[in-house]
């Protein structure tokens, strides 16, 4: 009786040890496998990034998944249940928060329009999928940021990024390169230098009308606040179609775009602003939104914090004023003017077409009513009428020999500020680095960015050209989209937008 009891123990001794090994077995197998899926998506990610380096996180994976020098996972063993319950919080956070960084760095960011510069393309309140592998990722210029947040920590504030260390720029391969026509998101060229005070307004604008100058927006930090440098990767994330590739030149006659001397069709959607001349009509709500257009175009704040029609009564207003302006009587009734609206062309058709429309005239700016590229040199270019200018190309010469003030004017920037050499323009002699130069040889490639609302854009038209190390990626999807002057039972998402393509 007592050895048949023994062999029963035996043999489900024997049962639970070979139970044992098979489950030690399985986990070992598991650990191998995760291992080599962790080793080969390393490999082929120093690949990609033709960055040596990398391969050593090949023995952090080995530690984690085989040799288990580091008790990574010392919390899962401990007999307090808080201690094990907050480090799970803990560890699928900064999991998280690792992957988001990630994928954010390296291959999609995510992106909302938040002015009209390229209305009707895209409109305000749209949300992108931003792809970085199309023009091919930007390694890390400044690593060490939180996930999500460009410059400011959101809530509490504060820079989100840590200024050192800082890496040289360096791209990594991409599907394709910048095409005429696409739509790009990119740093701030004119970011690199912010006001805290007021971020709405790059710095080198504020200073050309502040009297004294960079030096008196400095000293007034009631006003401004605190004047601060942003790296490359940390400046402001604008978004416009690149009008001009690098080497060519570029040029507006009567707001048509001509690359060397050819004209170029404008995008479909692109628009200009325009004079409705009516017969004293008043025109609906209904009526703009049936055209598509946004309250912000056709209101605006008036002395009393409220908002108002952008429309005159020209009663009483002399006929050669109105002939200055383009407009003309009918039977001796100057009728009402809307100003400073956005139309399409086929926007401007249709109004065409309304009984008490009598004109539908394109707005025309005066040469020095505004600033435009290069700034602190004068020139009757307007936003209609620009250039030509030649856009910098990756390993070709500019030559200082003839108009040289206007040459030091429109490509000190990219020399000093993008280029990182000392500039100077005294007694007509341009000085780089200390020396007298003759030319300069560019090291990057440079595109020149527009919107489609081609008179309510600020782009490079204002504050120049856009450096190849300042491109981020290109707009592949609309995954959401907000109607502003909605609310959210009437229509605030703009559901016939959802999961379009940005690529128009």
């Amino acid at each position: 009786m007592n050895k048949t009891a023994d062999n029963t123990n035996a043999s489900s001794h024997k049962s639970l040890s070979g139970n044992l090994k098979v489950r030690i077995s399985s986990a070992q197998q598991h650990q191998w496998m995760w291992f080599g899926v962790w080793t080969l998506s390393t490999v082929l990610f120093a690949v990609w990034a033709r960055s040596p380096w990398i391969l050593f996180f090949i023995l952090l994976f080995f530690d984690v998944y085989i040799t288990k020098f580091v008790p990574w996972s010392w919390w899962k063993k401990s007999e307090n249940k808080a201690i094990r319950k907050t480090m799970e919080w803990v560890d699928a956070i900064l999991f998280a928060l690792i992957a988001v960084y990630f994928i954010n760095t390296f291959f999609f960011q995510n992106y909302q329009i938040p002015t009209s510069s390229l209305e009707k393309s895209l409109l305000v309140g749209d949300f992108l999928a931003v792809s970085k592998v199309s023009y091919g990722p930007r390694a890390p210029i400044t690593p060490l940021s939180f996930p999500l947040a460009q410059h400011t920590m959101p809530v509490i504030g504060g820079k989100s990024y840590i200024d050192k260390p800082q890496w040289k720029y360096r791209r990594l391969k991409g599907l394709g390169e910048v095409k005429r026509n696409d739509i790009v998101v990119f740093n701030f060229p004119a970011g690199d230098t912010v006001a805290l005070n007021q971020q709405g307004v790059d710095f080198y604008t504020l200073s050309r009308y502040n009297t004294n100058g960079s030096a008196g927006i400095r000293s007034d930090q009631r006003t401004y606040g605190e004047v601060v440098f942003r790296p490359v990767d940390r400046r402001e994330n604008y978004v416009k179609r690149c009008i001009g590739l690098p080497g060519e030149t570029i040029e507006l006659r009567d707001d048509s775009v001509y690359i060397d001397g050819e004209l170029i069709p404008s995008p479909k959607l692109s628009q200009l602003t325009y004079m409705i001349h009516t017969d004293g009509t008043v025109i609906s709500e209904q009526i703009f939104q049936e055209l598509g257009i946004n309250k912000d175009d056709y209101m605006m704040p008036n002395s009393y914090g409220q908002v108002s029609l952008k429309m005159q009564d020209l009663t009483g207003i002399d006929s050669l004023t109105m002939a200055h302006s383009g407009l003309k009587q009918q039977n001796g009734n100057n009728g009402k003017i809307y100003y400073n609206i956005p139309l399409t062309g086929a926007m401007a058709a249709k109004l065409k077409e309304k009984p008490f429309v009598w004109e539908v005239v394109k707005d025309v700016e005066q040469p020095g009513s505004s600033y435009y590229y290069p700034l602190g040199y004068t020139t009757n270019w307007t936003r209609a009428d620009f250039g030509p200018l030649w856009i910098p190309e990756k390993g070709a010469t500019l030559t200082f020999d003839t108009d040289v003030a206007f040459k030091a004017a429109a490509y000190e920037r990219c020399i000093k500020n993008y280029e990182g050499n000392d500039f100077a323009f005294r007694d007509g002699k341009v000085y780089i680095n200390g020396e007298p130069a003759d030319s300069y040889t560019f090291k990057m490639d440079y595109y020149f960015m527009m919107g489609d609302n081609r008179h309510n854009s600020a782009d490079s038209r204002v504050w120049g050209f856009v450096p190849e190390d300042h491109i981020v990626g290109q707009p592949m999807l609309i995954w959401l989209s907000l109607e502003k002057d909605n609310g959210w039972l009437n229509g605030k998402i703009r559901w016939n937008r959802l999961f379009r393509s940005a690529k128009k």
